[in-house]
């Protein structure tokens, strides 16, 4: 082959090269501009062309500083200093830009610039996935902020009856599957402990644990709490829209407390949700997949309430796939003392107090109360209980009045009055409470305002008020006013 031909083939190669370069550079969706050292520009693809409405041909030879707004490519030919994912205004709307530097033996030859641009749909997904991304974030900022207090595990749930270990039992099978969990038990009784229990022990653990009790929500709202909205979707609705507590719960476990509360016009939505795990957000017409596991909860009895029409038959046994019904204290007396004993190291604990005991006479009376209130209610005894005692030992003039005296003299059973209840008004019974608290909790902690204010859940400065109020003296040095 002759010299002449060869230099030709050299001429065609290079050619489809180019051609090939070009084309290249024009099926890349985002802009595409290239500079030279001193910022001149010797390549911009069509798809930028297009954005900014110029001939991308017209633009070649032509100073960046002329074609695009607030560029930075011949700085970056400058400095030779890489601008990669940089914020960057073009046309009043703001892009994710790439300045490259392209250097050959250290020197800086060219600068190629990209433009990360969508179409208007494209933003407002992520618009979107943003809003939801941050809706989530809240949620774990949440859990993360309660979790010494609401991160229960079956460790937590204290039992010493064959009745409740077989319950755990049964709840730690139901958190290996992913089927709907319906806890029953009067209030008070834990319903919630076993939620999250079971949540802790599947394998969903580490997704999120949505909560929504349905009787705290306004049956307006309700709809939009579930299933989210988009922007415009009603007066009042979010400028960004909001995602709802099924999309939030993706992967995770939903919780429904008070669910027998729930008003019959949602019930039927709720049950689609259930069947499909699918949903559109109030306003849109996009289908949302979520795939969470639902546990709800209630202490009505929802098998009463079917016949009268108060709750949709057909929900009631989607949702009660896997039953588990919490018995009352007075069922399982046997668990009082070791929840009690539980509690109260909790609560010393949290206010840095001494092992307290319980006397043989005030376990008595704890065991033979019938606890209405169940566990919450044994927990508000031992509160009462314990920023009134100024020793390590409970004894029976240490409990409220209604279990030294028995069931019987209970303030609630009409026409019953205890002894000592006939004797005093309610006012002065509440004023001798009151002084009793603040004296006990001032020597407990050796007249330390700050530290005493704290555990009775006042401001120091009502504390002086109440100090007053009962002629505490400041120093404790004074003798106590007669009760």
């Amino acid at each position: 082959m002759s010299a002449r031909k060869e230099a030709k083939s050299e001429k065609q190669r290079l050619r489809e090269q180019v051609a090939l370069s070009k084309l290249i550079f024009n099926n890349i969706r985002n802009g595409v501009i290239v500079t030279d050292p001193e910022g001149y520009i010797i390549h911009f693809n069509e798809p930028y062309g297009r954005f900014l409405g110029l001939d991308p041909e017209e633009q070649i030879g032509r100073h960046c500083t002329e074609v695009v707004e607030n560029t930075r490519m011949h700085i970056v030919a400058k400095t030779g200093i890489p601008e990669v994912n940089q914020s960057h205004t073009v046309h009043g709307q703001n892009m994710i830009v790439q300045r490259i530097p392209i250097k050959k033996e250290g020197k800086v030859i060219a600068v190629f610039g990209q433009v990360m641009f969508k179409n208007e749909k494209d933003l407002a997904r992520l618009a979107e996935k943003l809003s939801l991304l941050r809706s989530k974030v809240k949620v774990y900022e949440e859990e993360l902020l309660s979790l010494r207090s609401t991160r229960f595990t079956f460790e937590s749930i204290v039992c010493v009856s064959e009745t409740m270990r077989s319950l755990k039992s049964e709840a730690l099978k139901a958190a290996a599957l992913s089927l709907p969990v319906l806890i029953t038990g009067e209030s008070g009784t834990g319903k919630e402990m076993f939620a999250q229990a079971i949540h802790h022990a599947s394998p969903r653990k580490i997704y999120p644990f949505i909560r929504v009790n349905c009787s705290a929500i306004p049956a307006n709202l309700l709809e939009s709490e579930f299933f989210g909205y988009v922007k415009g979707a009603f007066t009042g609705a979010s400028a960004s829209g909001k995602p709802g507590k099924f999309e939030l719960a993706h992967h995770g476990s939903m919780f429904l407390d008070e669910v027998g509360e729930m008003p019959l016009e949602m019930q039927p939505k709720l049950l689609r949700v259930l069947e499909e795990k699918e949903f559109e957000r109030i306003g849109d017409s996009r289908t949302i997949r979520s795939d969470f596991r639902l546990i709800a909860a209630t202490n009505r009895n929802i098998e009463k309430m079917l016949p009268e029409k108060q709750f949709r038959m057909d929900l009631f046994y989607r949702l009660n796939v896997i039953p588990i019904n919490i018995p009352p204290l007075r069922e399982r007396r046997e668990d009082i003392m070791p929840l009690a004993h539980h509690l109260l190291n909790q609560l010393s604990r949290e206010a840095d107090l001494p092992e307290i005991l319980i006397d043989e006479k005030a376990e008595e009376a704890l065991k033979n109360h019938d606890w209405p209130g169940n566990v919450r209610e044994l927990r508000n005894v031992l509160e009462r209980t314990l920023i009134q005692l100024n020793e390590n030992r409970i004894s029976l003039q240490h409990l409220p009045f209604y279990l030294q005296y028995g069931k019987q003299s209970h303030p609630l059973r009409k026409g019953m009055a205890s002894p000592a209840l006939s004797q005093l008004s309610y006012r002065d019974m509440r004023r001798r409470t009151e002084e009793e608290s603040i004296r006990n909790i001032l020597a407990m902690t050796d007249y330390n305002k700050a530290r005493a204010a704290h555990i009775l859940g006042i401001h120091r400065t009502h504390l002086y008020k109440k100090m007053k109020k009962y002629d505490i003296p400041l120093d404790g040095n004074a003798k106590k006013s007669k009760m």
